[in-house]
């Protein structure tokens, strides 16, 4: 009789692709998989795509500043409860795996009231709000950053890395020409990644300066959703889209520096794809500093150059790019001489001894 897995997460695209790149493990091991996400969430397209059964709840949201919804909110978060409490008695699973976001916490505090082995995954240097919450439920919390241990209880702290999409590694850069339409005129291509919301302030500092960086680059821009300037869509040697899924592999493949978020899981992904990159973490104002001190991290290991985004205007932008493209051989070299950690493996280990297999 096959075991039976629930993962839940959501939110972003970075508390579900982890879970995707566990899938194929869990599979080959022979899981049952089901996956509890919100009702309209990015997770749902994400994970249906993948051929797992979705089941959404009702779900707020965790603010740290004020908004009228904080009062209302509540109410979602334990019709949610109830919701995971009914659908993990109907599942059954033998343990949950979470990867954080709002909606993963009611999930994680009915799978412990039923006595459900619970793993939970931390890609940011300091665990977030909702992890926060769901972590005295857990039995091991995986992380990506030695720093991160100590924010973690002891005994439950396990440094595993992140789990990364393999299919990324096998991207095909002649693919990646015919998708974007770029000539193979040898100038390099920058690929900007600005997350799965996009990044007002990375798209409005590059298409400001767009004209200087095109004589330079070939642009490959993933600007997020609801974010495509159409004045820009005939522009030579500049592709945009909202969001990308199955080609992604094979635009990492065709680019040569990469600018981004600095979101655990996508710079983790750059590290182990060996792409030179520039990182524009999420500024302290707009969030609780986490991908500054990811940024931080990975600029200090010399995997990455940084830009803080209240530095960031057109002209310091094209002037980081422009080193960063003729600094790539020492950031390469960095990233090559790392030891990634083997974050499947790890992680398949520990849901295996939970699972009793």
């Amino acid at each position: 009789m096959s075991k039976k897995i629930v993962l839940t997460g959501g939110g972003t695209a970075g508390h579900v692709t982890p879970n995707i790149a566990l899938l194929p493990s869990l599979r080959e091991a022979g899981f049952e998989i089901s996956y509890i996400g919100s009702y309209n969430g990015i997770e749902k397209k994400l994970i249906e795509e993948q051929g797992v059964p979705y089941y959404g709840i009702d779900s707020g949201k965790l603010r740290r500043y004020f908004d009228w919804k904080n009062f209302t909110d509540p109410v979602h978060v334990v019709h949610g409860y109830g919701q995971a409490m009914s659908l993990l008695k109907k599942l059954s699973p033998d343990v949950l795996f979470s990867k954080g976001g709002f909606v993963s916490v009611p999930v994680v505090r009915a799978a412990a009231a039923q006595h459900i082995p619970v793993i939970i995954h931390e890609s940011d240097m300091t665990p977030g709000l909702a992890n926060k919450l769901a972590i005295p439920a857990a039995k091991k919390v995986c992380c990506s950053f030695p720093e991160t241990v100590k924010y973690l209880p002891e005994g439950k702290a396990v440094l595993s890395g992140s789990p990364i999409r393999q299919e990324l590694l096998q991207g095909i850069r002649r693919r990646g020409l015919e998708f974007t339409q770029f000539p193979d005129d040898g100038k390099p291509v920058l690929l900007i990644i600005g997350g799965s919301q996009g990044s007002v302030a990375i798209n409005k500092a590059l298409r400001a300066d767009l004209d200087a960086l095109l004589e330079d680059f070939r642009i490959i821009h993933l600007c997020g959703k609801g974010n495509l300037d159409e004045s820009l869509k005939d522009r030579s040697g500049y592709a945009q889209y909202e969001y990308i899924e199955g080609e992604l592999k094979d635009l990492f493949a065709l680019a040569d520096i990469v600018l981004s978020r600095a979101g655990a899981n996508s710079i983790c992904e750059l590290l182990a794809l060996r792409k030179p990159n520039l990182l524009v973490p999420l500024s302290a104002a707009a969030s609780r500093g986490d991908q500054i001190l990811n940024a931080d991290s990975y600029e200090k290991q010399g995997y990455s150059m940084v830009l803080k985004e209240e530095n960031l205007t057109p002209e310091s932008l094209l002037t980081s790019l422009r080193k960063l493209y003729h600094d790539r051989g020492q950031y390469i070299r960095a990233m090559e001489s790392s030891r990634q950690s083997n974050a499947i493996e790890v992680i398949m280990g520990l849901i295996r001894e939970e699972a009793g297999l």
